[in-house]
């Protein structure tokens, strides 16, 4: 129910972020004043700073290759606040894939579109760790990505939907989101064919000095390109700033990783370069 306030009160529940909050109505008639708005205000404070209270995390031990197990990250140290902030964006993320399956089987998405429920905690945990002048590379699984680069949802359904609100104007649809301007390179619709061209972006970066990393993402599916290993050897030669990220979700497509990869411990395939096995229901390990 609408809260009954003169116009003066309503821009200051506004300014002080105080819509949908239960407050009292002790004025005239039961309409909310400054004195409601301001007990209401000390119980959000209140709240807001319990939410900031530190957590401390266990995290599971994770597998490493070419790692000192003893520099590995034992716990994480959160906070209320910022745990809510994860799910919130996780669980946006979903319903977005979500709608976007639903438009697909309705048959208003024209060509392909692939989805990436499921898979949320790896770009949520990344994006906790890095900032917009690191640079991002990603699968076909690319939707979620334009929208932690900073992307509105309504413009990443309007692309699959093939309007012009979208980031390739309806042109690209699924497979070719992408947004320079914050560091995302897409969205490629080429197996494997994105992490040389992570390479390339953290050889950018190396020769501008910035200060920027590149993350380069692919599939378990792609994880046999033989452009990966290319890439992986050009960048360990040349010491990039580079992170390579198999989201190993068990299945390239319909085959299952057992059966298309000798060695499935996709971590490790970097053979002279260091790599961790996350688990991605654990976001605080994706994150650290």
């Amino acid at each position: 129910m609408a809260l009954k306030a003169s116009p003066t009160i309503h821009r200051l529940i506004r300014d002080h972020q105080l819509e949908g909050m239960a407050m009292a109505a002790t004025g005239p008639k039961g309409t909310v004043i400054r004195e409601d708005v301001e007990a209401a205000l000390a119980v959000k404070q209140e709240a807001d700073a319990a939410d900031l209270t530190p957590i401390t995390i266990e995290l599971t031990p994770m597998t490493t290759h070419l790692f000192e197990q003893s520099l590995m990250p034992t716990h994480a140290v959160t906070n209320k606040k910022e745990l809510v902030g994860y799910f919130t964006q996780m669980y946006a993320l979903r319903r977005m894939e979500i709608a976007a399956d639903v438009l697909y089987k309705s048959k208003l998405v024209k060509g392909f579109c692939h989805l990436y429920d499921g898979q949320e905690a790896i770009n949520i945990g990344i994006e906790a760790a890095a900032s917009r002048k690191d640079s991002v590379v990603t699968s076909y699984r690319d939707h979620t990505w334009q929208v932690t680069r900073g992307e509105p949802m309504k413009n990443v359904l309007g692309e699959l939907l093939g309007r012009y609100c979208g980031p390739a104007k309806g042109k690209g649809g699924s497979m070719h989101m992408y947004k320079k301007e914050n560091n995302f390179f897409g969205g490629n619709g080429i197996v494997g064919a994105q992490v040389p061209v992570g390479a390339g972006l953290a050889f950018a970066h190396k020769y501008k000095g910035d200060g920027g990393v590149t993350f380069t993402l692919y599939g378990d599916g792609a994880a046999n390109q033989g452009q990966i290993f290319e890439a992986a050897n050009m960048a360990a030669l040349q010491k990039l700033p580079l992170i390579f990220v198999c989201e190993n979700n068990q299945y390239g497509m319909g085959t299952a990783k057992g059966r298309g990869s000798a060695d499935t411990r996709y971590y490790a395939r970097g053979q002279y370069m260091p790599g961790i096995k996350v688990s991605t229901h654990s976001k605080y390990v994706a994150s650290t």
